[in-house]
């Protein structure tokens, strides 16, 4: 296998890996021989999903995670652990969304929740998976963003300040760990065809296929990523030979623009 994308050996905690990006990278760094630890809320998909990849012979483990809750982010990182021994590279994607609304409209539950999921789920996990790649003296986190996090987000303000939050956890923690060998970045894809986005209130009303007319606008490709895209775009950043950026907060948008 090309070293680029030899995962062989590397355990590998994942969230919010029952469905959308988190599933396909799972399917594809089992593939390519990483052990992993799954999390996610949907406790009987994340179950299923590890049964199945471990029906085809790769090494998974499955645990609820609320990511909002600290304990469980704790839970998953020792269960990484204790199972394998160590944590190599951990993926912190799980995350929510909201609806469109104009800023004024939204609700303070809205941005409270979107703070307790998007910002606190990704600080609770890198605390605790920066203790052990600590002690083991390496460690590579992908926490996952947003092109709006890295621009304007009109309509999800909300979803925009925790994805920008996310993008100062990442820069502020790899430059405190780049000398002890943990390289910390973040992928930050333009919107994409996952259950989130088929699933919001503009796709409801109005359909995927004018939702996506919609959403792709400003996007010089003049169309929504597909999920694997964004997920094959993931797993290169994630790569063990990937070992000089740390940082980093790299967009994977067909070339949307931004303000």
């Amino acid at each position: 296998m090309d070293s680029l994308l030899d995962f062989t050996n590397q355990t590998v905690l994942i969230t919010g890996a029952a469905s959308g990006f988190g599933k396909l990278i799972a399917e594809g760094l089992a593939q390519r021989g990483a052990k992993l630890v799954l999390g996610d809320v949907n406790e009987a998909a994340i179950e299923s999903l590890a049964a199945k990849l471990r029906s085809e012979g790769r090494e998974a483990v499955a645990q609820m995670c609320n990511v909002a809750l600290e304990e469980d982010c704790q839970r998953l990182v020792a269960t990484a652990v204790d199972t394998f021994g160590r944590l190599d590279i951990a993926v912190n994607n799980a995350g929510i969304s909201h609806d469109f609304t104009p800023f004024e409209e939204i609700e303070q539950s809205v941005w409270t929740r979107q703070w307790e999921v998007n910002v606190n789920g990704v600080q609770y996990g890198m605390k605790h998976q920066i203790a052990q790649m600590k002690r083991q003296g390496s460690g590579n986190i992908l926490n996952l963003s947003s092109m709006a996090g890295i621009g304007a987000a009109p309509g999800i303000a909300a979803y925009g300040a925790a994805k920008h939050a996310v993008v100062g956890l990442t820069k502020s923690a790899a430059a405190e760990l780049g000398a002890v060998n943990i390289r910390v970045n973040a992928a930050c894809p333009f919107f994409t065809l996952t259950p989130m986005v088929a699933e919001s209130s503009i796709a409801v009303q109005k359909g995927v296929a004018a939702a996506e007319s919609v959403l792709s606008r400003g996007c010089v490709m003049k169309r929504l990523g597909q999920p694997d895209e964004v997920a094959n775009a993931m797993i290169l950043l994630l790569s063990p030979a990937n070992t000089y950026m740390t940082g980093q907060c790299i967009a994977i948008n067909g070339g949307a623009l931004s303000l």
